[in-house]
């Protein structure tokens, strides 16, 4: 029977509590189990780590593997990115003849195909980081103040959030690029601030603040 050790990560303790991230990889490792595992197989284990994926020192995916080197069940993660962010890691992990491993969002992919998604992937996110930089130096050197809204004549609701959703749409490019390559949301705001760029009220930004400009994009 085909046994497989489910691993999962997220990578803050707030993504952890709220489930945030948890419900779409969960939802990909059924698809693959419905859909591509062979019958019958059983889930020897789960594990679920809190930790940035770019720490190859984790716990959990250490009980994980361990566990999979002992039983021969295959590590089932749901992306390529929630076993970790760097390719000499994953190439690592693929050298390992006693681990085998199956990403749901690629179902048939084999051990080269994966090797090279990583690869390009890791540029991608290179990339991203120095667009990410430009674009926060831009703004700084050209002392760009997207802020402003302040509610002094109590307008109503619609106003205020059509507000808000058009000020979103104007910190995009800086605040999407750097949550797709992994940045945190203190590390977003802190980017921010040091590009003086205020908050839609005018003052410094929190992690909290970033999470609502990056919810009402996802609106």
């Amino acid at each position: 029977m085909k046994q497989f050790v489910i691993y999962r990560r997220v990578s803050t303790s707030d993504q952890g509590r709220s489930g945030l991230g948890l419900e779409a990889q969960d939802r990909d490792i059924r698809l693959f189990l419905d859909n591509y595992a062979e019958v019958p197989f059983e889930i020897i284990g789960e594990f679920l780590e809190v930790q940035s994926g770019k720490d190859n020192d984790r716990p959990e995916l250490a009980k994980a593997l361990d566990l999979c080197r002992r039983t021969g069940a295959e590590l089932l993660v749901a992306k390529l990115d929630r076993l970790s962010r760097r390719v000499s890691f994953i190439a690592t992990l693929m050298d390992d003849p006693k681990v085998k491993l199956r990403v749901a969002a690629m179902p048939n992919a084999d051990k080269f195909q994966l090797h090279i998604y990583a690869a390009l992937a890791e540029q991608e996110r290179d990339f991203i980081s120095l667009r990410t930089k430009a674009a926060l130096a831009e703004a700084k050197a050209q002392g760009r103040k997207l802020g402003g809204l302040r509610d002094k004549t109590g307008a109503r609701n619609e106003a205020i959030q059509r507000d808000a959703q058009a000020f979103a749409r104007k910190v995009a490019p800086i605040v999407q690029p750097m949550r797709t390559s992994g940045a945190t949301l203190a590390d977003i705001a802190e980017a921010l601030d040091g590009a003086g760029i205020s908050t839609a009220r005018g003052g410094k930004w929190t992690a909290t603040q970033v999470k609502r400009v990056l919810d009402r994009l996802g609106a």
